[in-house]
């Protein structure tokens, strides 16, 4: 049965001792109480590669999986400290994440590992040259391609979409256009005008009387026993004609369709 920690150790021999007790027989207070002391831990790291608050959130969540491997898997018998072990393994984990789940386009594995090299030697070579540097400074610094620093830089861009709701440009009565309005829509006319004009064409099959069922029937909104009296039938007739003047359609459409597809 679990319990709560009581008090945060001071010392590392308690730590190699929660982390025997959780390797060997799975001890939950254990790992509760090395969770409560390695969480601010984890809290600064992920902080450290954090672009805002969600994100930081984020990566914290993936630091503490990356703890609770690293208090799996730590060997207490080496005799270092946990924590050389375990700060490069939330490291690892947390930059796994970013490289490979936080980019909104797909992008090739040597051109996320690059970008964060391109970073590092701008820095470098802005402090050693007292001004920006150039693409072909980077590259030479990195040892890789001007292409391929120019590629990284590009594609550096695609970490995030845009919405699609965002603001573009303000027109001269100050409305704003957005991303969404370039966006092409389905018109659904076209696709009402095809049958619209197939309807046409497969009428002819109909009687002048079928034809004045269904203009009454679906035009007018007229009920049968309404239409019956307008054309001077009964409205049982006026159900007749109305089924035999759909089935027609049905297999004028039919036939219409199979020409078509031809």
């Amino acid at each position: 049965m679990s319990t709560k920690p009581q008090q945060l150790p001071n010392s590392k021999d308690d730590v190699i001792l929660w982390i025997k007790q959780y390797q060997e027989n799975e001890l939950e207070e254990a790992q509760i109480k090395l969770v409560e002391h390695y969480k601010p831990l984890v809290q600064t790291l992920s902080r450290k590669f954090s672009r805002g608050p969600e994100h930081a959130e984020d990566l914290f969540q993936v630091g503490m999986l990356g703890l609770l491997g690293a208090i799996r898997r730590f060997d207490v018998s080496v005799g270092k400290s946990f924590e050389s072990f375990a700060i490069p393994t939330v490291i690892g984990e947390i930059k796994r994440y970013i490289r490979d789940k936080t980019w909104s386009v797909h992008v090739p594995r040597r051109i996320k590992e690059l970008g964060p090299k391109i970073k590092k030697a701008v820095d470098q070579l802005t402090n050693e040259l007292q001004r920006s540097p150039k693409v072909e400074e980077i590259a030479e610094l990195l040892n890789v391609s001007v292409e391929e620093v120019l590629e990284a830089m590009e594609m550096g861009r695609s970490y995030q979409a845009l919405s699609v709701d965002r603001p573009l440009e303000a027109d001269q009565e100050g409305g704003e256009s957005t991303l969404l309005d370039l966006v092409g829509r389905k018109e659904k006319g076209y696709e009402q005008t095809d049958q619209r004009m197939l309807l046409e064409k497969v009428f002819s099959v109909l009687s002048e009387r079928e034809r004045n069922i269904l203009q009454l029937t679906y035009y007018e909104n007229l009920s049968q026993k309404e239409t019956g009296e307008r054309l001077g039938i009964s409205q049982m007739h006026v159900s007749r004609l109305l089924r035999r003047a759909l089935q027609k359609l049905r297999e004028a459409i039919h036939v219409k369709s199979t020409e078509c597809l031809k």
